[in-house]
């Protein structure tokens, strides 16, 4: 919240709440609800990211007249200063590409280029890029974050399905690749603690402990800190890595986003857990 504010001063926000039940984020919400707007849910969420999808339909409904909107998340982080003019700008790509549906504000996550290789493809401006499909199963035409334009979505027909992969496939039906930023302005957080379904497992607790999950925010990026990635006659890919820093200190890279990741015993751990309390509903 706080990095919204600093780099995008002017951004009107609104805080889509899924139950929280955590003493410390409700007393952040009062707060909050002093300089943004927060919309409790209208559908309790079932699936392991909770309500995140019932709330992203709430958004587009309530949000409808807007004339962009950007999806971030509670584990995500704005990077850079993001200018009047360069938000003008990508809505005058939107204007001009009709059958653009998304783009993804986020660096490309350093891990991911270990099994799905990043192949730019020319986008609709010289801003932006398209991804070869590799074969993964959502990242291609849709992401959990993106910027749309509301009435285009609504115009299509368009309803957040309950997983990424569904609305991948969704997107695909209905516009065109997503697209990329060259000079991205958000990013997830490494090694953030995971809550899945407000329950942590054995298997997820002992992988936190070992991963040393925190807080890892990232320094904010001066301007001039993406130059080198156009101004090159072949452009280099915006991976986070690359150009990030958190601070004071920071986890091992590349950088993971989800504690059970290449830690397969914790992560059989915790899914025989989840299977059980799903068998015997405790």
């Amino acid at each position: 919240m706080e990095s919204i504010r600093d780099c995008i001063p002017g951004a009107e926000i609104a805080i889509f709440d899924d139950n929280s039940t955590d003493p410390e984020t409700i007393r952040y919400l009062e707060e909050a609800a002093e300089f943004c707007r927060i919309v409790a849910p209208r559908e309790v969420g079932t699936i392991k990211h909770g309500g995140l999808y019932h709330n992203m339909n709430a958004a587009l409904d309530i949000l409808k007249d807007q004339s962009l909107v950007c999806f971030l998340q509670d584990d995500t982080q704005v990077v850079r200063a993001v200018s009047s003019n360069e938000l003008d700008e990508l809505e005058g790509i939107f204007s001009r590409n009709s059958e653009l549906g998304f783009v993804h504000p986020c660096f490309i996550r350093g891990m991911d280029l270990r099994k799905h290789p990043v192949v730019p493809l020319a986008g609709p401006a010289p801003e932006l890029f398209f991804r070869e499909n590799t074969g993964q199963s959502a990242g291609i035409h849709y992401s959990d974050l993106v910027l749309f334009k509301p009435t285009r979505l609504i115009k299509a027909g368009w309803t957040f399905h309950q997983s990424e992969p569904a609305n991948d496939r969704q997107a695909k039906a209905l516009f065109s690749m997503m697209a990329y930023m060259w000079r991205p302005f958000a990013m997830w957080l490494p090694e953030v603690p995971a809550y899945r379904g407000k329950n942590k497992t054995l298997g997820l607790r002992l992988a936190e402990r070992k991963k040393r999950v925190g807080f890892y925010p990232f320094k904010l990026l001066p301007e001039s800190a993406l130059d080198q990635v156009t101004k090159q006659e072949v452009p280099i890919l915006p991976v986070a890595e690359d150009f990030l820093e958190c601070t004071p200190s920071s986890p091992p890279k590349p950088w993971a986003y989800n504690p059970l990741s290449g830690l397969r015993f914790f992560k059989n751990l915790n899914d025989l857990e989840v299977a059980l309390r799903r068998w015997f509903k405790f």
